[in-house]
């Protein structure tokens, strides 16, 4: 059984409340808590299957929507925009007041993160800037970018940002940010066919009013900017190498170009010294493991038991 609550707390924005839910375990003792930090375009209730599950594992699970998305949006605000400035560290300081919300409820109990897609790569940064917070990781669907491929994004988003402002979007930002994932899936059904194989959460997708809206100039310029940070050596070495990292995604997710790219951020936190490293892809899978329906159970078993296993 599980008891969920939502609550609200301000961001590091110093302006803006952020929208947060935690699944608490009925009638057994609490392990561990898992914060999740969810991916562009989508809100943390998305999860909640997820967080039920874990719940039967003595797991806590607690996440929010982050800036720009879900219930985090003020009235009149701007669909997946993190707001002006450098504001990728201000979602990552976002994940870290959460994080102490989390350590003072249960100030005894492992605290662990996981980051899915654009989460994936916030949690990475969150691994850097806020070494030894967290007990262990899991880092899903995520992706290594060539240094070019950054700095021709970065270089388009200027120039479309300087016409468009930064919380414009443009067909072409979008187009290169995510136009390419499909065309792996061709013929296609829908322009989201590369989240999943499964066709009735590709639907449920598109219908959320909460999901599927066009990422802005400045986000994409961000999560550039965030990747482009996370892949310097240097600063993959400011990571405790004693944290348990599990890497997982589907085998043909493009985000990590079908396996390619998640290999190869495995490798680089070897590189780094992070010691102990497992790396997990599902065959057939897509972008969104956690909703593919025919391997579900078996994936909530895989992750609720490699967590287990380093508390």
């Amino acid at each position: 059984m599980t008891n969920l609550s939502e609550f609200t707390f301000l961001s590091s924005d110093g302006k803006t409340q952020l929208h947060g839910m935690l699944w608490e375990p009925e009638g057994v003792a609490v392990r561990a808590v898992l914060q999740i930090c969810h991916g562009v375009a989508e809100h943390i209730a998305r999860y909640d299957g997820f967080a039920r599950a874990l719940n039967e594992q003595g797991i806590a699970v607690a996440g929010h929507d982050h800036l720009g998305h879900g219930k985090s949006l003020p009235e009149g605000g701007t669909p997946v925009y993190f707001g002006d400035g450098n504001t990728w560290n201000t979602v990552v300081d976002d994940i870290y007041v959460l994080h102490q919300r989390l350590k003072q409820r249960y100030p005894d109990v492992p605290l662990c993160i996981m980051g899915h897609s654009m989460g994936s790569f916030l949690t990475r940064t969150y691994l850097i800037r806020y070494p030894g917070t967290v007990k262990a990781a899991i880092i899903m669907g995520t992706g290594w970018q060539p240094k070019a491929v950054i700095a021709g994004g970065m270089a388009v988003a200027k120039a479309v940002g300087a016409v468009v402002g930064e919380n414009g979007t443009s067909d072409l930002v979008t187009n290169l940010a995510f136009g390419a994932y499909n065309k792996l899936f061709a013929p296609n059904r829908t322009s989201c066919d590369w989240l999943s194989a499964d066709e009735d959460n590709v639907d449920a997708y598109m219908a959320d009013p909460l999901c599927g809206a066009d990422a802005t100039v400045g986000l994409f310029r961000q999560m550039l900017s965030g990747i482009r940070f996370n892949q310097k050596l240097s600063n993959l070495r400011q990571m405790d190498p004693r944290i348990p990292v599990l890497f997982v995604a589907g085998e043909k997710d493009p985000v990590g170009d079908c396996g390619n790219g998640v290999r190869r951020t495995y490798q680089e936190f070897r590189r780094a010294g992070v010691q102990d490293c497992t790396l997990k892809l599902y065959p057939g899978l897509r972008h969104e493991i956690l909703n593919e329906k025919a391997q579900q159970q078996q994936i909530f078993e895989d992750i609720g038991q490699w967590l287990t296993s380093k508390l």
